[in-house]
């Protein structure tokens, strides 16, 4: 469990990551591929009548803990990130865009597309925990806990495939109508979760150690699946594992409104749902298991849950085995295969010409289901404003994002063809103390 821990303190913090993937490039008014993302009816839009997509690439982290004006080579993230009273909550989240295919014919849009995630989140972590499992069981003596929200540990791998389809409903000389539809086969790699909820308890230090007592029962859950079943500390597992078997569906529905003015417009903006639907985990070494956790002292452990038991610890089968062993754990309910829901989220955008080559976009995501839920794949709440200005072959734009973790955050990209290069945290980061980073890239080819 240390190293669980651990690990997702030392990603945390790396400086190379964020929370907002492909932030500025994917509400552009060179619409493609990436616009689609965001909204299916944008497939009515496209740019050019054929667009190949080679890669997309997005590495995010965002914390509520660790600034980048805290890292420093003889830096202790394990204190860092567990430090004050507030829960810890963190979010790392790659997202790869594989090859894909987009066309407009007509009124309508059609595209093909891939994409792999890997997520790894802590959500309303406890720091007395954390601290007293990390950082050697050092705390002050006696400390009395009281979380009533869902303490989670989670990781996801996940590959998908889009079939998209988009039709432009209305148009005159002013104003387009466009409704979009996408939806998306599942392939359920790996899965992990460890959630923890209504803890009322005491951690005591002595001589000895750190030791947890519960003074009434909390709620536990506990799954795993794929490789995450044997380690979720090492990234590698993540990675060999993205694409399973098909086993799940999620769709996108979305519409989309120009004011328009000659070729270009004075006014785009859309609103769409995304992500409805779940996957389900299958695996020979699946489990998800539901238990009251009732920590009390025994003849085996007569001051309680001696916490330095998760030094070593590094999946979380093995965590069940230490609670199962003390004494500590009832079942209430347990199934093999189980469903775990994508992160549903409703998506709204308004990008306004404000003179020739100058845009200003202004972007709203907000999730529709709680990230405390144990069979939830998590998402933040994101709004962001985008200066931008478009040369045709050459754009520029600076993205500013307010992410309910990690606060206000600035960035900066730009797209040269169709490469395109950016982050929404580089200029915070070198001038104020983010809590994020992040950085993206990749390449399409339009052409006719």
């Amino acid at each position: 469990m240390k190293k669980i821990i651990l690990t997702a303190g030392l990603l945390i913090g790396l400086n190379t990551f964020a929370q907002d993937h492909y932030s500025g490039i994917s509400t552009s008014n060179r619409v493609g591929i990436l616009n689609a993302n965001i909204n299916p009816a944008e497939l009515a839009n496209l740019s050019k009548k054929f667009e190949v997509n080679i890669y997309g690439l997005s590495f995010n982290v965002a914390n509520n803990k660790i600034a980048f004006s805290d890292i420093s080579s003889d830096a202790d993230f394990e204190t860092l990130i567990f430090q004050g009273t507030s829960p810890v909550n963190a979010r790392i989240d790659a997202e790869i865009n594989g090859p894909g295919l987009a066309i407009r014919w007509q009124k309508w849009g059609f595209a093909i597309t891939t994409k792999a995630h890997a997520k790894f989140d802590m959500v309303d972590i406890d720091p007395t925990i954390g601290n007293a499992i990390t950082n050697d069981n050092i705390i002050l003596n006696t400390t009395l806990l009281n979380n009533p929200n869902n303490q989670r540990l989670s990781g996801t791998s996940y590959g998908e495939v889009g079939l998209s389809a988009a039709r432009t409903f209305f148009e005159n000389d002013n104003h387009k109508f466009s409704a979009g539809l996408t939806l998306k086969i599942l392939f359920p790699g790996s899965y992990s979760n460890f959630g923890l909820s209504n803890l009322d308890g005491t951690v005591t230090e002595n001589a000895t150690g750190a030791y947890l007592t519960t003074n009434s029962p909390a709620t536990l859950n506990i799954a795993y699946s794929g490789n995450l079943a044997d380690s979720f500390t090492n990234f590698d597992d993540y990675s060999k594992s993205i694409f399973g078997g098909l086993n799940g569906f999620a769709g996108d529905i979305g519409f989309n409104y120009q004011w328009k003015k000659g070729k270009d417009y004075k006014l785009n903006a859309g609103l769409s749902i995304r992500n409805i639907g779940s996957m389900t985990f299958k695996d020979n070494n699946n489990s998800s298991t539901n238990y009251v956790l009732n920590i009390q002292p025994n003849a085996q452990n007569p001051q309680g849950l001696d916490l330095s038991s998760f030094e070593n610890v590094e999946n979380l089968s093995d965590v069940e085995q230490i609670l199962s062993d003390s004494g500590y754990l009832t079942q209430t309910s347990g199934q093999n295969d189980f469903k775990v829901k994508l992160p549903t989220v409703l998506s709204t955008y308004v990008d306004f010409k404000l003179v020739p080559k100058l845009y200003v976009t202004a972007y709203l995501q907000q999730k529709v289901n709680e990230d405390s839920d144990n069979d939830q794949i998590t998402v933040p709440n994101i709004f962001s404003i985008t200066p931008r200005v478009n040369l045709g072959f050459f754009e520029t734009y600076v993205p500013v994002t307010f992410n309910e973790i990690s606060g206000t955050n600035v960035g900066l990209g730009f797209r040269l063809g169709g490469f395109y290069l950016g982050t929404s945290s580089l200029v915070t980061a070198l001038v104020s103390d983010s809590k994020q980073g992040d950085i993206y890239t990749g390449f399409r080819w339009a052409f006719l």
